[in-house]
């Protein structure tokens, strides 16, 4: 077959090397001029950073391909685990080392927080636990097709769905794991991994801790951004034709088949094609002309971000890869966002890369990427709440790091939730299409197939199996057992 695939992020690249495993002729095309969409990289003089996501987990995801594609992974993607995956702050002065390794992470919630030892081992028992019941079957299946709700498995995961949490919150679940408040706030932000918020997302989600602490974070040689080059020269390995700075323009349909799409005023005939463009944009901006699914599209959108990316001239022992210095109030914190705010006191994320990418920065400076949460676009005044914001985050680092940070600041970047939608078509600038703040929002996101048009087919963080480098990788595989059934 031919097969078109819009768009080049983790999600398109991963279905074009699937596609071309296949026998299949391969052409991806990308209005940007490079690959990777939100796992790009930039630099700001002598200073690297990544773009977007800044964890990486279950990296046998990307290895997959590789065997799929009979190429050593080993000899074009390497990676490391970390020995601790977070550090964390909070404004009374205690910080907290998340260690990887269980014991080392339960004594120091001991040390530092006064909580029993048995309760880390309890977490991430039951967290394991409701991945080994779900994990697979509702992460790597299509929900949408009928013979996935017939197999074995999913009748008795669906006998214990009562012990899965998905009809309290996630904030209800692990305040009924442990009562000392500072765990609760580092367990509850795991819901911001998917954009949504702890105080209203199921309880499931506390399964996303089993993929950090039993499995492990990593961090990929050469940066996160090496995960997108990596693929990409897999791709290319396989016969796979990128076309950098060709936006699609509609995806053309007759007799309820797609069969070409329109570039430069001229149609291109395929088989077969694959949007990993968000499917809010899909459809309203390539399918203008087709019923659309409107109570989908409609859903609740997750969370975008404020980013502010700087050269740093010093470095600091005390900080790791990732870094999280806590809001004095969490709920409040969200509660500001589902308003369409930014909190006064917000969570602020800091990742250096430069902790393991010695090229990242100079000697003796450090590149930070700095991220707070916040609401997707609805008519806010932007340019204010940024200016407020970086005063806030600046103010906050100064205290909790008891530094002056501003003066150390050589370079300066910005990224918000217009320019995420500009550069990446994400509808509203929300960097995981639509929000988990429902008990059924699983099963509420789009299927990775049209089932009124034939043809094509959808991946990506903003249908199933949802957003994040892991689950898009998974969007390409479910795609590929579709087309292919």
């Amino acid at each position: 077959m031919k097969v078109g695939i819009i768009g080049s992020g983790v999600a398109g690249i991963a279905s074009a090397i699937r596609m071309a495993c296949r026998g299949h002729e391969v052409d991806v095309f990308e209005a940007n001029n490079y690959p990777g969409g939100k796992l790009s990289q930039f630099r700001l003089g002598e200073y690297r950073f990544d773009a977007g996501p800044s964890l990486f987990t279950m990296p046998s995801y990307v290895e997959r391909l590789y065997a799929l594609a009979g190429v050593p992974v080993e000899e074009h993607f390497s990676y490391e685990r970390l020995d601790v995956v977070c550090n964390y702050f909070w404004e009374d002065g205690t910080r907290v080392h998340a260690y990887s390794d269980a014991e080392k992470f339960s004594e120091e919630l001991q040390n530092k927080l006064g909580v029993d030892e048995d309760t880390v081992h309890r977490i991430l028992k039951d967290s394991q636990r409701k991945y080994d019941i779900c994990g697979e079957i509702f992460l790597e299946k299509s929900l949408h097709k009928f013979k996935t709700w017939v197999q074995p498995k999913i009748l008795k995961a669906m006998l214990l769905i009562p012990t899965l949490d998905l009809f309290r919150t996630m904030n209800a679940t692990n305040s009924g794991i442990t009562s000392n408040p500072k765990l609760i706030q580092l367990l509850n932000r795991y819901a911001t991994y998917n954009g949504s918020n702890p105080y209203k997302a199921p309880g499931l989600l506390t399964i996303i801790p089993h993929f950090e602490y039993n499995i492990g974070a990593f961090v990929p040689h050469g940066g996160m951004h090496n995960i997108t080059t990596s693929l990409v020269s897999l791709a290319e390995k396989k016969g796979v034709r990128f076309h950098f700075g060709k936006k699609v323009e509609k995806i053309n349909v007759d007799n309820r088949a797609a069969k070409s799409i329109t570039i430069d005023g001229q149609q291109l005939a395929y088989d077969s094609l694959i949007s990993n463009m968000d499917i809010y944009s899909t459809y309203k901006k390539l399918l203008p002309d087709v019923a659309h699914p409107e109570r989908t599209l409609q859903q609740e959108r997750s969370t975008s971000a404020v980013i502010f990316y700087w050269g740093v001239e010093r470095s600091f022992p005390e900080l790791d890869v990732h870094n999280i210095l806590f809001s004095e109030d969490y709920k409040t914190e969200f509660e500001a966002m589902q308003k369409g705010g930014i909190y006064q006191d917000p969570t602020v994320y800091i990742n250096i890369t430069k902790k393991y990418v010695a090229t990242d920065a100079p000697e003796g400076c450090e590149n930070w990427f700095v991220m707070i949460n916040a609401p997707h676009q609805n008519g806010q005044d932007w340019e204010s709440m940024i200016q407020t914001a970086r005063k806030q985050i600046i103010e906050k680092i100064n205290r909790i790091l008891k530094l002056d940070i501003e003066s150390l600041i050589a370079q300066e970047s910005l990224l918000d939730p217009r320019t995420i939608e500009s550069r990446t078509s994400s509808h509203l600038g929300a960097l995981y299409g639509s929000s988990s703040n429902n008990k059924m929002a699983a099963f509420m996101r789009h299927a990775n197939f049209s089932n009124k048009i034939k043809n094509l087919y959808f991946c990506g963080g903003s249908v199933h199996p949802g957003g994040g480098i892991p689950l898009c990788l998974l969007s390409a595989k479910i795609v590929d057992e579709i087309m292919h059934e």
